[in-house]
């Protein structure tokens, strides 16, 4: 259970703030939600069952597990794809899957094909440009709230 003034990821809400446990009457039942706010949308709310169950909700990463995440991400896997047909199908789970650990696999296989398909005088698909950018939202947003920097000094702290 998330408390008042959690910062939780909500699958691609990004991360958002529990502003508060209310109780509504929907169909003639009570039933209790999280109020959430996006932060990067302070002006919408969320509201999120409390049996939120089958829903992507987790609690941010805090500074600690961050710098862990970003040191150890030349240990990170990439993303298997046997089958082209099924790439674009395995970034939507990795996506869906909201693990942190996940999406930076994600972001390296991307990463990764890019520099590769330059090198031969290539463009990037269009698939890779539209995962890169939901990943970069998604993983360096909880990364930055997280250490408490930008995009440019998070880019810095992973290089190094």
């Amino acid at each position: 259970m998330f408390e008042k003034g959690d910062y939780v990821v909500y699958s691609n809400n990004g991360i958002c703030r529990v502003e508060d446990i209310v109780t509504m009457n929907m169909l003639d039942e009570k039933k209790e939600y999280y109020t959430l706010i996006p932060i990067n949308e302070p002006t919408a709310k969320i509201y999120l069952p409390l049996d939120h169950q089958g829903r992507r909700v987790r609690l941010a990463m805090n500074e600690e597990q961050a710098r862990e995440l970003c040191a150890g991400i030349e240990g990170i896997e990439e993303i298997s794809v046997a089958n082209e047909k099924e790439r674009e199908r395995i970034y939507k789970e990795a996506i869906a899957s909201n693990d942190p650990y996940i999406l930076a696999g994600v972001l390296k296989t991307i990463s990764g094909r890019k520099k590769a398909r330059e090198l031969q005088g290539k463009k990037s698909t269009s698939i890779d440009d539209r995962y890169l950018k939901v990943v970069e939202n998604q993983l360096y947003g909880e990364l930055m709230h997280a250490l408490k920097v930008d995009k440019e000094e998070l880019e810095h702290i992973i290089k190094d």
